[in-house]
């Protein structure tokens, strides 16, 4: 049966809801990662050793396969999700399966396998079934080519990555593969030393921002000439060949004109005027801030390397405790959708922290920040305590331990009060610990949810 809505601000009250409380009583750095919107599951890092997810349609909680983080867990520890999952080459294939190396422990029945590379390449399918153990093989509907073991391919189940506080060690930064059941450390090498104040991180999720077909290639160019694009609006972006020649082909847009983007490594197979692209927020970057300090690092997580930026206009004054940082990569406003000036996937808003109120962003594709820009509702001031979350275009605030929430709205420029959760809270705590939820059908109907400070309770509300 369809799902309708029709609820009505003027008349219709947020309601708070009980969810099943979390295993374990928030404490110091604790905090959630939103993850997939598939299997819809979320992670609460609890500690260095403990994790757990929780799946939003049963309202359950699950302990994951144990890992320990280096450093020292408490405020500053922070994550965020990719929806990058393993990839790798198949070992055989057809049209309607794939063999690959994989070890494979669950159901990934509804996630997505794209073709990256090889026989195939562009072709996207959706997991109907797959074998469980060593080598597992997937099925899916019939694809228009059949798949072999030339076939590179990734699967769209997502990753966990989690940056843990304290002094940097080889264990520090790690991701929880959610098909696997794996943990994997990464590089810290160039990331801080030590993170021990407040932080977050933000890694972009590959949204489309624009589409079209290619008029022509070069080397290391895709020109499409009906566009009229102001130059170098898409620096930081990727583009992805998702049909005709090339397709499959994913690639960083270092320049572009208004006709023209420049990717920042040449292409494998050059792109022409059968190249049909998809031009979206970058994958491979993720976004670190916090420790006191106005250090905006940017890791690659092909590359599995961090790099210190170095923004035009440096940001006014260091983040201080509270801070956040969320990326609006879909606000419907057609300021932010205008391809000829978009703003969707462009900027890092971060409202400062530290009992403060002032908000700041980062400019992706200029490499610079804009600081302390003026908003309407500019009188609440956010600290340790404070949670975010970012839910069809907006960014939803709890303040402190206050239980009062508020709603900031990028294409208004306005902070508005949201609703108010009447559950007492504990002590205020660094963490994030909000996140939100989109369910579609006819309809979109919205959640935000949140973990009491110092408490197990878990509440949501729905968005009218």
């Amino acid at each position: 049966m369809p799902i309708t809505s029709s609820l009505r601000a003027p008349l219709d009250r947020k309601t708070w809801e009980f969810m099943t409380p979390a295993p374990v009583t928030t404490a110091a750095g604790m905090f959630i990662i939103q993850g997939d919107t598939v299997r819809r599951i979320a992670m609460l890092v609890a500690s260095a050793t403990v994790q757990y997810l929780y799946y939003i349609d049963q309202d359950a909680w699950e302990q994951i396969a144990t890992v320990t983080l280096g450093g020292t867990f408490g405020a500053g520890a922070c994550g965020d999700w990719s929806p990058l999952g393993p990839s790798g080459t198949a070992t055989a294939g057809s049209t309607t399966s794939m063999t690959t190396n994989l070890t494979i422990p669950r159901s990934l029945a509804g996630y997505t396998i794209r073709i990256t590379a090889g026989t195939g390449a562009g072709q996207e399918a959706v997991i109907t079934r797959n074998t469980t153990g060593a080598n597992a093989v997937f099925t899916f509907a019939a694809l228009g080519t059949g798949l072999d073991n030339t076939s590179v391919y990734v699967i769209l189940s997502g990753r966990f990555y989690v940056y843990n506080a304290g002094t940097a060690s080889a264990t520090s930064f790690q991701y929880y593969d959610f098909a696997t059941n794996t943990w994997t450390a990464r590089s810290v090498t160039s990331a801080p030393a030590t993170f021990a104040t407040d932080g977050r991180m933000v890694i972009l999720k590959g949204v489309s921002i624009a589409t079209g077909t290619a008029t022509s290639g070069g080397a290391s160019t895709l020109t499409n000439s009906g566009k009229s694009w102001t130059g170098s609006q898409w620096i930081n972006y990727q583009v992805r060949i998702t049909a005709g020649t090339g397709a499959g082909q994913v690639r960083t847009i270092s320049a572009n004109t208004g006709t023209v983007l420049t990717v920042s490594s040449a292409w494998t197979i050059v792109p022409d005027a059968t190249s049909v692209y998809a031009i979206e927020t970058n994958t491979d970057h993720a976004y670190l801030m916090g420790n006191n300090a106005v250090t905006l690092y940017r890791y690659s997580l092909s590359g599995n390397s961090w790099s210190t930026l170095t923004p035009g206009a440096a940001r006014a004054a260091a983040p201080g405790l509270g801070a956040s940082l969320l990326m609006i990569e879909s606000q419907a406003h057609y300021d932010w959708t205008n391809e000829s000036a978009i703003i969707n996937g462009r900027r890092l808003y971060s409202f400062r922290g530290g009992a403060g109120a002032v908000l700041d962003y980062y400019d992706v594709a200029a490499n610079t920040w804009v600081s302390g820009v003026t908003y309407g509702g500019s009188q609440e001031t956010f600290t340790t305590g404070t949670s975010f979350a970012d839910l069809g275009g907006y960014l939803y605030i709890m303040k402190e331990a206050t239980g009062r929430f508020f709603r900031f709205s990028p294409s208004d420029n306005e902070l508005i009060p949201w609703s108010t959760l009447l559950y007492t809270q504990g002590a205020a705590l660094l963490g994030n610990r909000m996140f939100g939820l989109s369910y579609t059908d006819t309809a979109t109907l919205r959640w935000v949810y949140v973990m009491r400070n110092t408490g197990t309770e878990l509440f949501r509300c729905m968005v009218i």
